[in-house]
């Protein structure tokens, strides 16, 4: 008996544990559905005025008619018109002509024609709509108000206004509680100082901050932005776009998988597979960070940073850097000029030319693009190095290369045999990209071998001077001549002094080389030792380019 007693004890504890979890989940179950839902009070709509009241209690036992400054209240929300039905069985109201809702002192509502549900709450005005917020204004000949939800909403056009901008849709929703607002549709928001079109899009009225949700373009002044996805403030004009989007300004275009814009200030920044193109001077930076001010017009790039000239067509210039960097000067001039500048371990790669250094600086005043320190410069078979390299163009492709201290051309015939020149300083001229001349001037000495017309090598001619011309035909060295006093010795192919075979100075950097455009992220620096050791004279022995002598050598007729 007392084993049954507890066994039932037990059995009544666990039936009241178990009725207590189902009250306690029913109690959340019903708060969660508080929380989703307003509440809906069932309460009646009333009466307040009228100047006259009709009713056929036959005809329309539940319908009252009335006419002439009509006033009704539901909760807090007071309606008003010329005149109305009120529908007592589903507590609804129809109301015509100067309809007005207000609730509160912050929310006005007007129109033609009103149909008030008071079950469900649902406002359905008509023709000529217009809904007031405090400083924001709604235009619609169809507006639906939700009491509930504290949302409006049109579906037939509409223009929604407030102190800063314009907002035009095919559709949209408003909520005068959260001050949110969502279009759809043939979305077009207008700003003194821009204008944004968009398929979808949100904005906030108090905030005046904007949500691409859809293709959208804004357009101000000279600057265009395309996104799919992002932000844009109209207060301060600042944006961060997402999913690709493109910022246009003067032939320039940046292109980012993200980015952030500051019109005031007139910056962007992108992040992630960057890409800023100047259409006008053919030219393009990539990397993973890309920095611009269109103020300064001034950029630079980092992270497997990249400058690409493609103003030769398809064979395109790549330079890659630790950083790029574009900077204007005397912006808005008849003199502007831009200097380009890229460090460290510098890389470059033509199919014609190719080059390695620790930083370089393009002037475009004067076209000259300087390297500095270790440079090397390869076109086609011809190695040129020195201290420092100034390469000056013409229309994107070289028109000549000054080499200055420690210079040195190397041109490999085969593993073994290198035509070699070594001198203070070197000038190679270029014709159509191809070098076809070479000065070279102080302390000259050569290693060269001499050929047939069938490319047998006649002998090795070592000889010394102070001024030498070297002159190229099919990428290849042919001929050379000493101006004033030199000395040397022919050696026959068979008897070649081995410690003849290299110059003092000799050193064959292939294995620097750039190879293809996908290499110049590849830095190979020079072996230990190999690296040259700066002079104390670092002074050129010449002025820059002599065209009289170059006329008088022949040279510009080749």
């Amino acid at each position: 008996m007392l084993k049954t007693n507890k066994k039932n004890k037990q059995q009544d504890r666990h039936r009241w544990l178990l009725i207590g979890f189902l009250c306690l989940f029913g109690v959340c179950l019903v708060a969660q559905n508080n929380k989703k839902q307003p509440e809906n009070k069932k309460t009646k709509v009333y009466l307040l005025h009228a100047d006259e009241g009709q009713a056929d209690k036959l005809a329309r036992p539940d319908v009252q008619v009335l006419i002439g400054n009509v006033k009704l209240r539901h909760d807090s929300m007071y309606m008003y018109c010329d005149s109305a039905l009120i529908f007592e069985k589903t507590n609804s109201v129809e109301a015509f002509s100067n309809v007005r809702m207000e609730q509160g002192d912050t929310l006005f509502i007007y129109g033609d024609y009103l149909y008030y549900d008071g079950m469900t709450q649902i406002a359905q005005l008509r023709e000529n709509v217009k809904m007031i917020n405090r400083n924001t204004t709604l235009l619609t000949d169809s507006l639906n108000y939700d009491r509930l939800y504290d949302l409006g909403y049109y579906f037939e056009g509409g223009t929604l206004m407030d102190e800063e901008n314009v907002l035009t849709s095919d559709w949209g929703e408003y909520s005068p509680a959260t001050k949110q607002s969502v279009f759809n549709h043939d979305v077009k928001l207008v700003n003194p100082k821009f204008v944004l079109t968009s398929d979808t899009l949100r904005y906030n009225t108090e905030s005046k901050i904007a949500v691409i949700l859809g293709p959208s373009n804004i357009v101000s002044d000279n600057n265009h932005i395309y996104s799919e996805r992002g932000f844009y403030n109209t207060m301060t004009e600042q944006a961060e776009l997402l999913d690709r989007s493109v910022l246009t300004n003067q032939g320039k275009k940046l292109v980012g998988d993200s980015l952030f814009y500051d019109r005031i200030i007139g910056y962007g920044e992108a992040f992630d597979n960057v890409k800023m193109t100047d259409s006008i001077n053919k030219n393009m930076l990539t990397g993973d960070y890309c920095f611009y001010n269109e103020l300064t017009d001034s950029a630079f790039a980092t992270k497997r940073a990249v400058a690409i000239d493609y103003s030769q067509g398809p064979d395109s210039l790549f330079m890659h850097g630790d950083t790029l960097q574009l900077v204007s000067y005397n912006l808005n001039t008849d003199s502007v000029f831009r200097l380009m500048k890229a460090y460290h371990k510098v890389r470059m790669y033509r199919t014609d030319v190719q080059g390695v250094c620790d930083s370089l600086v393009y002037n475009s005043k004067d076209s000259c693009m300087t390297m500095y320190t270790d440079p090397i410069l390869w076109n086609e078979g011809q190695q040129l190095l020195g201290e420092q390299i100034k390469i000056y163009m013409n229309d994107s492709t070289i028109d000549w290369a000054h080499i200055i201290n420690q210079a040195l051309t190397v041109e490999m015939k085969d593993s073994i045999h290198y035509n070699q020149v070594s001198g203070k300083e070197m000038k190679a001229y270029f014709i159509n990209g191809d070098m076809r001349h070479i000065e070279v001037i102080g302390n000259v000495l050569t290693a060269f071998y001499p050929e047939e017309k069938d490319s047998t090598m006649t002998g090795f001619n070592c000889l010394e001077g102070s001024v030498l011309h070297l002159y190229m035909k099919d990428k290849k060295m042919e001929k050379g001549l000493f101006i004033g006093k030199s000395n040397g010795t022919m050696y026959p192919m068979d008897q070649i002094p081995p410690d003849k075979l290299r110059l003092p100075t000799f050193a064959w950097f292939d294995y620097v080389r750039p190879l293809n455009k996908d290499d110049i992220f590849n830095w190979r620096g020079k072996r230990a030792g190999d690296t040259l050791k700066p002079t104390t004279d670092r002074r050129p022995k010449t002025e820059k380019r002599n065209l009289i002598n170059m006329k008088y050598m022949g040279i510009l007729t080749q």
